[in-house]
């Protein structure tokens, strides 16, 4: 399997404004439509009919203080970019440790330990195709992007699980029409290349990873406030707010 080279790091600050009743502390991604955006994606956006610019948040870990968050932005009908964002204090602020990835949606992030981390990804136009990951080896602090196959796959990674630095197993979903099928696949080089174990038409189960009604962290959509949360499962076994963004990022006009 081909290496890709690192991707270029860039830190954009996210920045804290104003926003309605119930969402003062929330953050909101900066998000200005470009008119290269605008033709790149298709939108079909003008001053009489604007697109408004959404923030939709998949998943959340925590490594020690630093919490890491993936989704992506769109409009109600196309998905623009893959976003990944970083706190390094706790979810007080908040950095994107990774260019924008246009035309893909990041998913599920997972830190075996404090420097080895996984953010899964897919390539979205004009169909879900050609699943990749982004891979950290610092904590965070840079990340490059490793395709899973070398050749054209149309599906998506499912599930993924680490469970250390090198052995991971991961599930890949294909649709069918109106069914699925399913492969899975295992790594021993942390992701640098993947044997299939299985396929069939059953969903199966990763062995090794945990329940997901256990998990630590959870991203949540709260109507009210319109915001995305970020929870952390607390000693009681309920959920406490670390953080939140807004869910509106912008408009294509």
């Amino acid at each position: 399997m081909a290496v890709h080279p690192r991707l270029t790091l860039l830190l954009f600050p996210l920045l804290v404004l104003p926003l309605p009743l119930g969402a003062q502390n929330a953050a909101r991604i900066e998000y200005a439509c470009s008119a290269d955006d605008v033709d790149k994606f298709g939108l079909t956006c003008s001053e009489d009919e604007p697109c408004d610019v959404f923030l939709e948040l998949a998943s959340a870990e925590g490594v020690g203080s630093t919490i890491f968050a993936a989704g992506n932005l769109h409009t109600v009908t196309t998905t623009l970019y893959g976003v990944l964002l970083m706190s390094g204090d706790g979810g007080k602020t908040w950095t994107e440790p990774n260019q924008r990835i246009p035309a893909a949606d990041l998913d599920q992030v997972q830190f075996p330990d404090f420097q080895h981390g996984w953010a899964s990804g897919v390539n979205v136009e004009p169909l879900a195709r050609d699943p990749f990951f982004l891979v950290t080896t610092d904590g965070g602090k840079t990340w490059r992007r490793r395709p899973v196959f070398t050749d054209t796959r149309y599906g998506s990674i499912q599930q993924f699980w680490f469970d250390s630095a090198k052995s991971g197993q991961l599930i890949f979903e294909r649709s069918e029409g109106s069914a699925s099928s399913y492969e899975t696949y295992e790594t021993a080089n942390g992701g640098d290349t993947w044997t299939i174990k299985e396929a069939g038409n059953k969903n199966p189960k990763l062995a090794k990873a945990p329940a997901k009604d256990s998990a630590t962290w959870r991203v949540r959509t709260d109507a009210a406030s319109k915001t995305n949360r970020i929870e952390r499962r607390t000693a009681g076994g309920g959920f406490e707010v670390v953080a939140s963004f807004a869910v509106r990022a912008g408009v294509c006009k």
